[in-house]
């Protein structure tokens, strides 16, 4: 029992190390694109391309967490939340809040050095007048320095984890008291049941399923509770993130990899009962296989999300577009019923997601009787 414990915290631990690292690659990833439309806007703005504008930023991670902002009568911007650390590496550990920074309109001054947040990127500038340098088009060519902030997305990773720690700890110490689950267990039993009975024996089987219950009950709820705090207005978007999900699916990858037994490399590299011309044909493809599909996990999760929460602040932002009694009230009856198929799918993404894992690692361990 303790072995089994020790192997759900170490599968969590490298879950959230995993995605936290590489959550930060894919705010440099993603930004490039809004740079490139920003750079281009006209000043005077319409109503449409502020929506899509904001919808753009509501996608984004952020160095900040915050809950709203507003214009005062005099143009100040003002943010209602809460500042995050900014951790750089540039020569030597930087370490700094991100108020500093200000959204972008201040520089931050460390040690001698100035940086500089331009389109959701951080640059080295020369001096606190904060000037960014361009190339020939129109790309910035300052330093950007080695990145390891902990942004919103990250925070709430480690929230997640810790909540998931804490509920699961908490029903583990009463199952050792009583032998029916009482509170929060009465809910989460049916859900580890279904996962166990429905999931993981029927594609991995009873003889190695125990092996990798752990890691499938850490996906599907996690991928679960960070989908439904996507929909709520704190505007939390990691699955979306595509670093996110490919840190998710090399996980997926990495255990099918190293739990194949020789069957499972067998029918990859020399296919049994094939005629060896075709061996060697097939030998790349199914090579190949085996990177396409967590690659296809990968693509699935953040694909769905972004579509489900583009559709949705879509929709209600053509409430401000038609401003009527007839199309408004449209918008958010449609906005409403779109709120419900969004929470289904979030279920249904970390069922689809923890599925198919379960039958990867099941073709992994697979035994065949050869004849």
């Amino acid at each position: 029992m303790h072995r089994i414990n020790l192997v759900k915290i170490l599968s969590f631990l490298l879950l959230a190390v995993t995605i936290s690292v590489n959550a930060q690659h894919d705010t440099q990833v993603e930004k490039t694109v809004e740079a490139a439309h920003t750079e281009i806007a006209p000043v005077d703005k319409d109503l449409k391309t502020e929506i899509k504008e904001y919808i753009n930023h509501h996608l984004l991670d952020s160095y900040d967490f915050s809950l709203f902002s507003y214009t005062t009568d005099a143009g100040e911007h003002k943010y209602i939340g809460a500042p995050l650390p900014v951790i750089l590496w540039d020569g030597g550990l930087q370490v700094f809040s991100s108020s500093k920074l200000h959204h972008g309109e201040s520089v931050a001054e460390v040690d001698g050095n100035f940086y500089k947040l331009y389109h959701g990127k951080i640059y080295k500038t020369d001096s606190a007048e904060g000037i960014i340098n361009y190339d020939e088009h129109h790309h910035a060519t300052n330093i950007k320095p080695l990145d390891f902030s902990i942004t919103k997305n990250v925070v709430f990773i480690f929230l997640v984890g810790l909540l998931m720690f804490f509920m699961f700890s908490k029903m583990a110490k009463n199952y050792k008291k009583n032998a029916l689950p009482t509170g929060l267990g009465r809910l989460l039993e049916p859900i580890i049941l279904y996962v166990r009975d429905d999931i993981a024996i029927p594609n991995i089987g009873k003889k190695h399923y125990k092996r990798y219950m752990s890691y499938l009950l850490t996906i599907f709820f996690f991928v679960w509770i960070i989908n439904l705090l996507g929909l709520t207005p704190l505007g939390v978007n990691v699955t979306n993130n595509i670093a996110v999900t490919l840190a998710l699916a090399l996980m997926t990858y990495f255990i099918t990899t190293f739990s194949g037994n020789k069957d499972y490399w067998k029918h990859i590299f020399w296919m049994p009962g094939v005629p060896t011309l075709m061996k060697i044909i097939l030998a790349p493809i199914e090579l190949l296989g085996t990177i396409i599909k967590p690659f296809s996990l990968m693509i699935r999760l953040y694909a769905n999300i972004t579509a489900g929460h583009i559709v949705l602040m879509s929709i209600i932002g053509l409430m401000f577009i038609f401003k009527n009694w007839i199309g408004s009230p449209l918008s958010f009856g449609l906005a409403f019923a779109l709120s419900l198929l969004e929470l289904l799918v979030a279920a249904l993404q970390a069922y689809i997601f923890t599925m198919l894992s379960a039958l990867y690692f099941g073709s992994a361990v697979e035994e065949h009787d050869h004849h």
